[in-house]
C-alpha cells in the first residue's frame, strides 16, 4: 500500500477537471485506491510519500510518433512535407536496417518519452523487421503500454523502402506471431497510407488483423494531396476510410493519424468501428498540412487523441500539444468559421483520459484506474497562489521536463 500526499488533478469527462487540494491518493499493487481529503484511520499506519505543494496527475499517452525519426527532430523545419519526408526523413528510416543503430536509437527514444512524461504510444518503426523487434522489446522489458507497428509500403516509395507485396506480408506476420503475447507492447499493422500500399497489401493485412485480433494504425487524410491521391490510387473509393473499409482493414483499435481533411463519409466510417482520430498539433504546423476540426469532432463524438508526430513535430511533451491544440483551435474557428475552439479541461482529457483508454484504465485516477502518474512542480509565483487547475495549465503552456519531479508507472518510480 502507497500512499502519496499533494494537490491531485485528473479528468473524469471532457468537461469535469477534478482537483483535490491537499490530499492523499492511496494506491495499493499498483491501482488507485480513493483519493481522501482526510485520510481514513484504517490508512494511518501506512508511510506517506509527501509532494506537499506539487500537482500529480495521470501520465500522457502519445498515439501517432514514429521513433526512428527520433534523430531527425528539430530538423528540417522549414521544409515542407513532400520534400521533408524524401530528402530527410526516408534517408534516415532506411538506416535502420543496422540493428546496432537501431538499438541506440530506441534506447535514447524511450528514454526521452518517459522524461517527458508520455507512458503509453501508439509507435511507427520501419520496414525492418530486426529492428522493430528491438523496439517492441525495449517497450515490453520497461512495462510500457504500447502498440508498435513494422511499416507495409509496397509502391509509390523511394526503391530503398519499398517492399515485394508478399514479402511485406509475410514478415509482417513473423512480427506478429512473434510478440502477440506480449503483456504491455503489442504489435500493430500498420500500412503507412494508402498511396504506398496496393490494394493486394491492404486485403492481405486485414487477413492478418482478423487472424492475429490485431489493430491498425495508418495516416488518414493528412493532407490536401493525400486525400486527392488516395482517391485517385482508388478510384472505386469515395474516401480515405472507405479504402480501408473495403480492405476490411478497420480493426480495433483503429488509430487514424491526423485525420486533419476528413468528408463526412470519413467521420462516419471512422464513427461506425469506434475508431481514434489523433491530431498532432505540433507537426501540422511545421509540414503545413492543416487543422484539425477538434471541437467539431468532439461535439460529434469522435474518440480523439494527440500525437507528437516525431519528427513532424519537434517536442515529444505531449502537454505541449494540449496548449498547441488550443491555440490551433482558436485560430480554425476564427478564420475559417468551420470549427470551435476547445477549452483546456477539454484538452487535458483528451491527452490522459481518452487517449489512455486504448490502453486500458490508464490515463485517470479513478478507482481501479492504474496508478502511471507524474508529479509536477508547483507552477505558482511567489506572489500570487494559483488554483490546481491555473497551475495545471501553466505546466502546459510553460512547463519542461525538468518540472516533472516524479514519474510513477503502475505505482513504481521510474529513475531516469
Amino acid at each position: 500500500m502507497e500512499i502519496y500526499y499533494g494537490n491531485i488533478a485528473y479528468s473524469k469527462s471532457k468537461t469535469e477537471l477534478v482537483c483535490h487540494k491537499n490530499s492523499y491518493i492511496v494506491v495499493d499493487n499498483g491501482k488507485v485506491i480513493s483519493i481522501f481529503d482526510k485520510l481514513p484511520v484504517e490508512y494511518q499506519k501506512y508511510q506517506i510519500i509527501d509532494y506537499k505543494d506539487s500537482i500529480i496527475i495521470p501520465a500522457f499517452s502519445d498515439l501517432h510518433v514514429h521513433a526512428p525519426q527520433y534523430p531527425n527532430r528539430g530538423i528540417a523545419m522549414d521544409e515542407l512535407l513532400y520534400d521533408w519526408l524524401n530528402k530527410y526523413t526516408f534517408p534516415l528510416e532506411s538506416k535502420y536496417k543496422d540493428p546496432i543503430f537501431a538499438k541506440e536509437v530506441y534506447e535514447k527514444f524511450i528514454e526521452d518519452l518517459l522524461r517527458h512524461g508520455t507512458m503509453h504510444a501508439s509507435i511507427y518503426a520501419t520496414i525492418h523487421n530486426e529492428a522493430t523487434d528491438i523496439l517492441i522489446n525495449l517497450l515490453e522489458e520497461k512495462g510500457i503500454r504500447s502498440f508498435v507497428g513494422k511499416v507495409n509500403m509496397d509502391k509509390d516509395s523511394p526503391d530503398y523502402l519499398i517492399e515485394d507485396t508478399l514479402e511485406s506480408i509475410k514478415n509482417t506476420e513473423i512480427f506478429i506471431k512473434k510478440h502477440q503475447n506480449n503483456l504491455y507492447a503489442k504489435p500493430i499493422i500498420t500500412p503507412r497510407f494508402a498511396p504506398t500500399c496496393s490494394f493486394e497489401l491492404l486485403k492481405k493485412l486485414g487477413e492478418l488483423g482478423k487472424k492475429y485480433n490485431c489493430g491498425t494504425q495508418t495516416h488518414i487524410v493528412e493532407s490536401l494531396w493525400e486525400r486527392e491521391e488516395a482517391k485517385k490510387c482508388y478510384p472505386g473509393c469515395t474516401s480515405d476510410m472507405r479504402i480501408y473499409e473495403r480492405a476490411d482493414l478497420i480493426n480495433k483499435p483503429f488509430i487514424a493519424g491526423h485525420f486533419i481533411f476528413p468528408s463526412e463519409e470519413d467521420i462516419e466510417i471512422l464513427k461506425k468501428y469506434d475508431g481514434y482520430a489523433v491530431q498532432c498539433p505540433n507537426a501540422t504546423v511545421n509540414v503545413i498540412a492543416g487543422i484539425m476540426r477538434t471541437g467539431y469532432l468532439l461535439d460529434n463524438d469522435i474518440n480523439l487523441s494527440y500525437g507528437s508526430d516525431i519528427s513532424a513535430g519537434e517536442y515529444l511533451g505531449i502537454y505541449r500539444g494540449i496548449s498547441d491544440s488550443i491555440r490551433l483551435s482558436k485560430i480554425k474557428s476564427f478564420y475559417e468559421n468551420d470549427d470551435r475552439s476547445i477549452t483546456f479541461k477539454e484538452a487535458f482529457y483528451i491527452a490522459t483520459k481518452k487517449s489512455g483508454e486504448i490502453f486500458g484504465n490508464v490515463g485517470s485516477f479513478e478507482e481501479g484506474y492504474e496508478f502511471d502518474a507524474l508529479v509536477i512542480n508547483n507552477m505558482s509565483d511567489s506572489f500570487i497562489d494559483l488554483s490546481i487547475e491555473e497551475m495545471l495549465e501553466r505546466f502546459c503552456y510553460l512547463g519542461e521536463t525538468k518540472d516533472i519531479t516524479h514519474r510513477y508507472l503502475r505505482g513504481k518510480e521510474i529513475i531516469i
